[in-house]
């Protein structure tokens, strides 16, 4: 099932994304992470693209999207908010990583708006802020303290991105991204640093917000919302059953073989299993 891109024009601006699938058919918006964006997921969307209208936008701050701020997290939901309502008002919502935070947070902010929901690779946030408490996921933790530094857009653009592929292969073990496609995400970095980083340094700042923040974080969520977590992840320890406080329906699922970009080192399972719990 072919992609096409496509824009909308939302209040931050003119949005682009990758969309395919039956026009006709429920639409889903599908979300990346860090360091990515859509065309490495173009597998995976295919697939999905077989069962709904697949949007996958470039979130704020990652080219050709705008590279605007702020970078906070409910400024990110309320720009995914906006996109559903121009989709008609209600989508199935899958995540990945950042993007998975955002899906945390609409359902949080917007529960009508969302069918059913799927995070892939990031745990619900109250879970996460939890686990920094232990060394294992502190020392994976590492990059979000060294992006808080002056001048980390720098160290991160450095001999070709290489901290970028450092990242790839530290959390996705094994796995290699083809080399159009990874040239293809260089150049969207390339064009969007030091926007992406924004986004860590939104979690510590404004101070004087942050309790209330990390108080926000421990929202219950209530739509339906199925969790895949890549085994061999090198970057979020995964979750366990003992989180299930946090939500109202949720299943999780432990899958093995594969890391942090779970989606793109196997699409067609985890489509598989993603159309199969939408359904």
């Amino acid at each position: 099932m072919a992609l096409a891109r496509a824009t909308f024009a939302l209040p931050v601006g003119t949005i682009h994304a990758l969309v395919g699938g039956d026009a006709t058919a429920r639409p889903l918006v599908f979300l990346h992470g860090f360091p990515d964006h859509p065309p490495t997921a173009a597998p995976f969307l295919e697939e999905l693209a077989r069962t709904h209208r697949v949007i996958a936008p470039w979130l704020r701050g990652y080219a050709p999207s705008p590279i605007v701020g702020p970078y906070d997290l409910e400024t990110l939901a309320a720009d995914v908010t906006a996109l559903i309502d121009l989709l008609g008002g209600e989508v199935d919502l899958v995540g990945h990583d950042w993007g998975g935070a955002i899906t945390y947070a609409v359902c949080t902010s917007a529960p009508a708006r969302v069918r059913r929901a799927v995070t892939l690779a990031i745990p619900h946030p109250a879970t996460f802020l939890r686990s920094l408490a232990y060394s294992r996921q502190w020392r994976r933790s590492w990059y979000m303290g060294l992006f808080q530094l002056p001048g980390a857009g720098h160290l991160v653009k450095a001999r070709d991105l290489a901290l970028i592929d450092r990242l790839w292969r530290t959390w996705s073990p094994g796995f290699t991204l083809d080399p159009a496609r990874r040239a293809e995400l260089h150049a969207c970095l390339a064009a969007s640093l030091p926007a992406p980083l924004a986004y860590y340094r939104a979690i510590l700042r404004p101070v004087s917000t942050l309790v209330d923040r990390l108080r926000r974080a421990e929202a219950r969520i209530s739509t339906p919302l199925l969790q895949l977590h890549g085994a061999d992840d090198g970057c979020i320890v995964p979750p366990t059953e003992a989180d299930a406080r946090w939500f109202a329906a949720r299943v999780l699922e432990i899958v093995p073989n594969v890391g942090h970009f779970l989606h793109v080192e196997d699409p067609g399972a985890i489509a598989a299993r993603v159309t199969a719990w939408l359904a």
